[in-house]
């Protein structure tokens, strides 16, 4: 092979030997997959939401601006109701996994026997189906079956219609989530405390320092990275929590359950009004994108 054979060859050697032309390049394959699995249905949703488009009507899918958000806001009082669901569903159940995913963290950082066990056994409620462990749940509330009315009645207390009368429904649904969230907030609470170096503890010990004080002004500091992608992350997913409610109480009892995403499906879908669908859907966006927008220039200010 003569020199000038060997020069295109090594061009192309030296173009990618640049850190920064091989990193774009091995982000195009990512980049077209986003663009076709997630920008494109992003994209077409904020346009279905601008249009009156309804499934199996020809005549439908003129521009109609914000219409559909504005039928929302003021004409629409189931939809006001799913806003409001949306809002004390996520505030209260991101608090309980918090809350019992550190304590979970805690008792699982400590050595003990069995250890490995334990911390394997407690990512089961993650780890099984949502629908089919939701369909488990709806058996312990059945109104005939259920097991908690049966440990209340042993005790002389009559236990409530779970899935019968407001707000033990909207309690159920959450009940399920926080079961099944509180895994995640522990298992990523137990990495970050694994990563904290003992010497800070061992040092704090020699100073005189109490347990609540070592975890106080150590052990949480040092998580918070962590504890605030958690919570974004979490925030996210329980505004978008469909299958639980779906499952569990379908919206009902006369639509009081419902949250935007199962409101959404059932406009959208079973209603057939897709434009409308896609706006409930929509709604919150500009809200969660300066949620993540905060978070993520806190996390950079941190650094």
């Amino acid at each position: 092979m003569t020199k000038r054979d060997r020069m295109p060859r090594n061009r192309i050697s030296e173009f990618f030997d640049r850190e920064d032309v091989l990193g774009y390049t091995l982000l195009i394959p990512v980049a077209i997959l986003l663009g076709i699995f997630v920008g494109y249905p992003f994209i077409y949703g904020v346009w279905l939401a601008l249009t009156d488009t309804r499934i199996a009507d020809s005549t439908s899918g003129n521009f109609v601006g914000l219409e559909n958000f504005e039928r929302l806001l003021f004409r629409d009082s189931i939809f006001i109701q799913a806003l409001k669901n949306s809002f004390v569903y996520t505030a209260v159940t991101t608090v309980f996994k918090f809350v019992l995913g550190l304590l979970m963290a805690a008792v699982l950082n400590l050595k003990f026997r069995g250890n490995r066990y334990v911390r394997s056994a407690t990512l089961l409620p993650w780890i099984i189906p949502t629908v089919l462990s939701t369909l488990a749940w709806r058996w312990m509330f059945d109104g005939s079956f259920s097991v908690f009315n049966w440990m209340l009645r042993q005790v002389g207390i009559v236990g409530p219609s779970w899935l019968g009368s407001w707000p033990w429904p909207f309690i159920s649904i959450m009940i399920v989530n926080i079961w099944r969230g509180m895994p995640f907030f522990g298992v990523s609470f137990l990495a970050g405390m694994q990563t904290i170096s003992q010497e800070l503890y061992e040092a704090a010990m020699i100073d005189g320092s109490t347990a609540w004080q070592r975890f106080w002004y150590i052990t949480l500091p040092l998580l918070r990275p962590v504890i605030t992608v958690v919570l974004l992350l979490s925030t996210i997913l329980t505004f978008a929590d469909f299958q639980i409610v779906y499952a569990l109480t379908g919206g009902g009892p006369a639509n009081q359950t419902h949250l935007l995403a199962t409101y959404s499906y059932q406009i959208g879908l079973r209603g057939l009004e897709i434009g409308v669908g896609a706006a409930i859907s929509l709604f919150l966006f500009p809200v969660l994108a300066i949620i993540v927008f905060l978070t993520l220039l806190s996390l950079r200010r941190d650094d």
